[in-house]
């Protein structure tokens, strides 16, 4: 008799995320909290504000995930994390990740006082944004995280998002926090490389995530990988570190960098746009990718030959 081959897995098996929560179908969110503890490990604990999770969850006493949860209000993730890492210290634990886990608008918008404090003291929390690009709990109102040309409820097609999206990751590398970091669930590996690094990291560590929202962007629940993969190979949302505030890394180089136009035509949330607004939305991802490539090949990076390519 043949023996089977085992299947080679790259991520880690072990699950802290059950199956019962509350979030809708393809949900990006999700995705990133199940890679997120996969790299983190059942001793952790996490702050949630108001955003999605805090209803993904489950609805109380209930609970989808395996590790400790601390609800708290809507500005206070980073200072509350901060305070329950100061609280284990306290009483001997050092062992325990304390994450601040939040959306855009938790992270962009309401919470950055605190995230900013917290950043400034460098107090020993990892944040995570995911992000996707509104406040989808309360009804997919714009946020500074929403992009140019995107409907919401808020900015609808005739007076659609008429300014950029916040760049949150230069704004905490600003901070001289030792760690900032982007990822995409549509790369997994990556991301779980980057929680298992920020994990050993003393100081304030921000992980971005791209996490797509079928219900508020308007697209397929089975187009939020394919979503979350070419956001990456169009350079919209390129994958990337940022160490010490100046030392750029580059993670994941498309081999030929695609345009924008399939990625925006698969969201209703862009379906309005004119071709001269696609132009224009090109011009700026393309400006933008410049930039970040004239500080990575400024030598403040690693060789190309470590950066993987799609």
């Amino acid at each position: 008799m043949k023996k089977e081959k085992k299947m080679k897995i790259s991520l880690p098996e072990q699950e802290l995320m059950n199956s019962g929560h509350m979030a809708c179908q393809g949900c990006g969110a999700t995705l990133a909290m199940r890679y997120a503890l996969k790299a983190l490990g059942p001793k952790t604990a996490l702050c949630i504000p108001a955003c999605c999770w805090s209803v993904i969850d489950g609805p109380f006493p209930h609970t989808s995930l395996e590790v400790p949860i601390f609800h708290c209000a809507f500005e206070t993730a980073a200072s509350s994390a901060a305070g329950l890492k100061a609280g284990l210290e306290m009483v001997g634990d050092t062992e325990t990740t304390v994450v601040a886990w939040a959306g855009d608008g938790g992270t962009f918008d309401i919470g950055i006082q605190a995230l900013s404090g917290t950043a400034e003291r460098n107090d020993d929390i990892l944040y995570i944004c995911y992000d996707n690009e509104a406040y989808m709990n309360t009804g997919i109102q714009r946020s500074s995280a929403t992009p140019y040309g995107a409907w919401t409820t808020t900015t609808p097609v005739k007076h659609f998002k008429d300014r950029p999206k916040k760049d949150m990751v230069a704004i905490m590398a600003a901070h001289h926090i030792p760690y900032v970091a982007t990822a995409s669930i549509g790369y997994p590996e990556d991301l779980v490389k980057k929680v298992k690094k920020a994990k050993e990291i003393r100081g304030t560590k921000f992980l971005h995530i791209y996490a797509p929202c079928p219900t508020g962007w308007k697209c397929r629940p089975e187009d939020t990988i394919k979503l979350s993969r070419m956001v990456v190979q169009n350079a919209v949302f390129p994958l990337y570190e940022i160490e010490d505030s100046d030392k750029y890394t580059l993670n994941i180089k498309p081999s030929v960098k695609k345009p924008i136009d399939e990625y925006l035509q698969i969201q209703g949330r862009f379906r309005h746009l004119t071709d001269e607004e696609v132009n224009f939305m090109q011009e700026e991802v393309d400006r933008k990718w410049e930039k970040l490539l004239s500080r990575i090949n400024g030598g403040q990076t690693k060789p190309s030959s470590l950066i993987s390519k799609t």
